[in-house]
């Protein structure tokens, strides 16, 4: 044997391979075994099984296809994903998940199934896992993500149905706020609440709110149109109108018997709006109910008894003209007269006449109330319209002469104790020659037993008095003066004047009014002339002796 000193020995340095051997000298040592098969070279047998199991465990995302081979950290990646997944989903919202976030996880799946697969084929498992035992196992773990996907579609299918009975509630709740309030200010609530149902039975056909629709909307109606159930007639014709206009947006299928409900009770409430306001003296007359009921439901009962209705006003009102207001009532007789010419003619024929004459009448009346009131300006007013208006009404001419009496009452009002006489007085009458000194034209208005008026020329020639002295004394008196005059046949009685300077008299000349008798056996003249009072030029009329006796009749 060959010895070796030891100081040539190497030094032993861990790690080199280099190690004390049995025999107390230094020699190399051969390395431990691997841990795991080498990658290099053939996959050991098996592979497919296992590449198969391990891609089958990953799809479930549940990280198994990595645990089964042992990396840990590339299953905590499908752990993670999977945790992110669920805490977007859950609670099941109607809206779902996000299309991006599903389509990134399911690309995270296959990519840790193939990367498990991949490392599956080269690698052994561990010994309590057999490949065939575990592809089993995938595939049977394969049915979490289907069950998991059908069982979150459930829920997201009930989530969209609480939604939508939801929105069914949100439309109950605006119905029953709207139906405490008019019409006018809910019809925003109503629209809005009917929107919402519509898009229910419409968009959403098959849900079980869309099937609790129809009878909703049986409700709705019926909210819309309380005020016809509480018989309030002029408070249901919008919403009824309203009602009734929705035939023609809402599917007729969807409506059902609701779409022609509205007419039987929109016909009713437009007849009882507008004969309540027959008799009413604001601005709503009844014309616009009556009118529409004549157009659109000409055919319904409640049509048919317009006519009769409206003229059964007109007489109640002629007949209160002979009450204590027949003012009122003709304003009232004005106003049916106005609703009856905005009526279809062909409905109601005989109405307009009917009408005309209760104004005719009620104008008459009104004049002579205003005069027996001795409201003299308005009954001079009154009546002068009448006779303008009814020429060929038998009451004209009695007309004026209670304008006449009026007139000379404003300024006389004993002219206005009692109306003139309709008739004329029998018996002997008296002459009256009134003559006219005064350098302007004069009208004369005369009542008493007889009423009138007579126009008298202004007398070129004749001047203004310096004072009443010399107009009385030289009034009418001058020789070679042709004065313009008139002759009046009078009966005997006692008769109010009112004199009226026109065309040539100042601003300043005033009508002038005085009362005398006229007797029997009498005849009688007057006349007029102007007085200048002052330096300034203030002409005023005067009639001292209104009616002087000239001789005795016989």
């Amino acid at each position: 044997m060959e010895s070796r000193d030891q100081s040539d020995a190497p030094e032993p340095r861990p790690g080199t391979g280099w190690e004390t051997v049995p025999d107390g000298s230094w020699g190399a040592v051969p390395p431990p075994p691997p841990t795991r098969p080498p990658t290099a070279g053939p996959p050991p047998p098996g592979g497919v099984l296992r590449a198969v199991a391990a891609g089958l465990l990953g799809l479930s995302g549940l990280g198994l296809g990595h645990v089964l081979v042992g990396r840990w950290g590339r299953a905590a990646v499908s752990w993670a994903a999977t945790a992110v997944l669920l805490l977007v989903a859950l609670p099941a919202d109607p809206d779902g998940v996000p299309a991006a976030l599903v389509a990134g996880y399911l690309v995270l799946l296959v990519l840790a199934a193939a990367d498990a697969a991949r490392i599956a084929r080269r690698t052994e498992f561990r010994p309590w896992s057999r490949p065939a035992l575990a592809a089993a196992l995938g595939l049977l773990l394969l049915g979490i993500p289907v069950a998991g996907t059908a069982a979150y579609g459930s829920a997201r299918d009930e989530a969209v149905e609480q939604a939508l009975l939801g929105r069914l509630e949100e439309g109950d709740d605006l119905v029953t706020k709207a139906a405490e309030s008019p019409f006018p200010l809910s019809e925003p609530d109503f629209r809005h609440a009917l929107t919402l149902y519509r898009e229910l039975a419409e968009d959403h056909a098959g849900s079980r709110a869309a099937a609790r629709v129809p009878g909703r909307l049986k409700d709705y109606y019926a909210a819309v149109a309380s005020p016809y159930r509480a018989k309030k007639h002029c408070e249901a014709v919008d919403p009824l109108t309203y009602l009734r206009t929705l035939r023609g947006t809402v599917d007729r299928k969807l409506l059902g018997d609701l779409a022609g409900w509205p007419d039987a009770p929109l016909a009713e409430s437009l007849y009882g709006c507008g004969v309540s306001r027959l008799d009413g003296t604001g601005t709503d007359s009844g014309a616009e109910e009556l009118g529409t009921l004549l157009r659109t439901f000409p055919d319904t009962p409640q049509a048919e008894q317009v006519g009769p209705a409206v003229s059964a006003t007109i007489e109640r009102q002629v007949a209160g003209l002979k009450g204590a207001d027949p003012c009122t009532v003709t304003d009232q007789l004005r106003r049916t007269s106005t609703l009856v010419g905005g009526l279809p003619p062909s409905s109601v024929p005989s109405l307009a006449p009917q009408a005309a004459a209760g104004v005719r009448d009620g104008v008459y009346a009104c004049g002579v109330d205003e005069f027996k009131d001795k409201k003299f300006a308005d009954a001079r007013q009154t009546l002068t319209d009448f006779a303008d208006t009814y020429t060929q009404d038998g009451r004209r001419r009695h007309a004026l002469d209670i304008a006449v009496a009026a007139e000379i009452a404003e300024v006389r009002p004993s002219a206005g104790k009692r109306l003139p006489g309709s008739g004329k007085p029998g018996g002997v009458r008296m002459e009256l020659v009134v003559s006219n000194g005064a350098p302007n034209d004069v009208e004369v208005l005369y009542t008493g037993p007889v009423t009138g008026t007579v126009k008298l020329k202004a007398c070129g020639s004749c001047a203004r008095f310096s004072s009443e002295a010399t107009g009385a004394a030289g009034a009418c008196r001058a020789n070679g003066t042709s004065y313009p005059k008139a002759r009046l046949r009078l009966p005997a009685g006692e008769y109010h004047f009112l004199y009226k300077h026109g065309t040539g008299a100042s601003s300043a000349v005033d009508s002038y009014a005085s009362g005398s008798s006229v007797k029997p056996g009498y005849s009688y003249t007057s006349c007029t002339y102007v007085v200048e009072r002052d330096p300034y030029g203030l002409d005023l009329p005067t009639l001292p002796d209104l009616l002087k006796p000239t001789s005795a009749l016989r």
